[in-house]
C-alpha cells in the first residue's frame, strides 16, 4: 500500500474533458465527459496505486493575487475578462457537478482561497508524514520530488494507464539538473504556457549547466552579485544581470507554497459513500453508473 495520493485535480479533469468524446452526455443531453473521464481515472489511480488516502487538491483562485503582484504576465494569456479563466463553455457546469460526486463519495476535497491546487499539494507534501504520490499532468510540481521521503510525481501526460513515475532520477535525466533543482531550472528557462518569460537568451541547455554548476538560484544570484566571473557559460552573466528585476520575484510565482492555510482533515478513503441517496440522485441525473460502480469497486477492495 502506498502512501498518500494527492490529485492535481484540475489538471486531470482538463485532461479528461479533452480524452473523453464530448458525445458523453447525460440522459438530457449535459455534457458529462469531464465527469466520467476524471470519475474512471480515480478508480484506476486507487486500483493499481493502493493509497492509504486520497485528496482532490482543487484550485480556489487559478491565478493568485500574490503571484500576479510579483509577475502581472502570469497566466494572463489565460484571461477570458476580469479574473476569469479561459475555460471551454461545456466544461463550466462539469466542476460543480465533480465536486457534488467527490463529496458524495466522501472523498476528501481541498481548496483554499486565494491559492492554487498546487499551493494545497505543497502544503500537503509537506505536512506529511511519509510517502507521498501527487497526480499530475503539469511539469510544475516536480519541484516537490524528493527521493528522501519518498515524494513522486505520477506524470499523465502519457494517460492515466501509462503513467510516468517521475522520481529525483528521471528529472536528472530528462534536463539534467540536480533532482530537487526543477523550480530554479524553470525560473531561469521559464514557461510560455504560465506566461513565465524566463531570462531572455537562457534555453533550456545554459539553464541546466547554470543550475547543475551553482546547485540553486540563490547561489547563483549570490555568485552573480559578488561579481564572480567563474562557472557561467559564455554571455550568460551579461543575460542574468539584465534580468536581474525579473529574478527578483520570479521565486514567487515558480515556487508552489507549501504552508497556505489547509484544513486538517482525514484522507482516508471512504469505505462506503459518504450520502449515498445524494450519489444515487447523482448517478441518475448524470448518467454514472458505470465510472461510479467501478470507482466504487475500487475503493472496497
Amino acid at each position: 500500500m502506498a502512501g498518500l495520493m494527492l490529485l492535481d485535480t484540475p489538471s486531470l479533469y482538463f485532461r479528461a474533458f479533452y480524452g473523453v468524446p464530448e458525445s458523453m452526455t447525460a440522459p438530457d443531453g449535459t455534457p458529462v465527459n469531464a465527469v466520467r473521464g476524471l470519475i474512471d481515472m480515480i478508480a484506476t489511480l486507487v486500483r493499481t496505486r493502493s493509497p492509504s488516502g486520497l485528496v482532490a487538491c482543487m484550485d480556489a483562485d487559478w491565478r493568485p493575487a500574490f503571484r500576479v503582484a510579483a509577475l502581472p504576465s502570469y497566466k494572463a494569456h489565460r484571461v477570458a475578462s476580469g479574473d476569469e479563466e479561459q475555460v471551454p463553455d461545456a466544461l463550466v457546469p462539469q466542476v460543480a457537478v465533480i465536486e457534488q460526486v467527490l463529496d458524495a463519495l466522501g472523498l476528501a476535497r481541498v481548496g483554499v482561497p486565494g491559492y492554487e491546487a498546487d499551493d494545497v499539494i505543497g502544503t500537503f507534501t509537506a505536512r506529511a508524514p511519509g510517502e507521498v504520490e501527487i497526480v499530475t499532468g503539469d511539469r510544475d510540481l516536480f519541484q516537490l520530488v524528493d527521493d528522501a521521503r519518498p515524494v513522486r510525481v505520477l506524470y499523465t501526460v502519457r494517460g492515466i494507464r501509462n503513467i510516468q513515475v517521475v522520481d529525483e532520477a528521471v528529472i536528472t535525466e530528462k534536463y539534467g539538473i540536480p533532482g530537487r533543482a526543477y523550480a530554479d531550472y524553470a525560473t531561469l528557462r521559464g514557461d510560455p504556457s504560465d506566461g513565465l518569460p524566463g531570462v531572455p537568451g537562457v534555453g533550456d541547455k545554459t539553464a541546466a549547466a547554470l543550475i547543475t554548476r551553482f546547485g540553486s538560484l540563490r547561489a547563483l544570484l549570490d555568485a552573480l552579485a559578488e561579481g564572480r566571473t567563474d562557472g557561467f557559460p559564455a554571455g550568460s552573466r551579461t543575460k542574468l544581470a539584465a534580468a536581474l528585476d525579473y529574478l527578483s520575484v520570479a521565486p514567487t510565482v515558480v515556487n508552489v507554497v507549501r504552508d497556505a492555510p489547509v484544513p486538517d482533515l482525514d484522507p482516508a478513503l471512504p469505505g462506503k459513500p459518504r450520502d449515498p441517496a445524494a450519489l444515487v440522485a447523482l448517478a441518475d441525473r448524470y448518467g454514472l453508473d458505470g465510472p461510479l460502480n467501478r470507482l466504487l469497486d475500487a475503493l472496497s477492495r
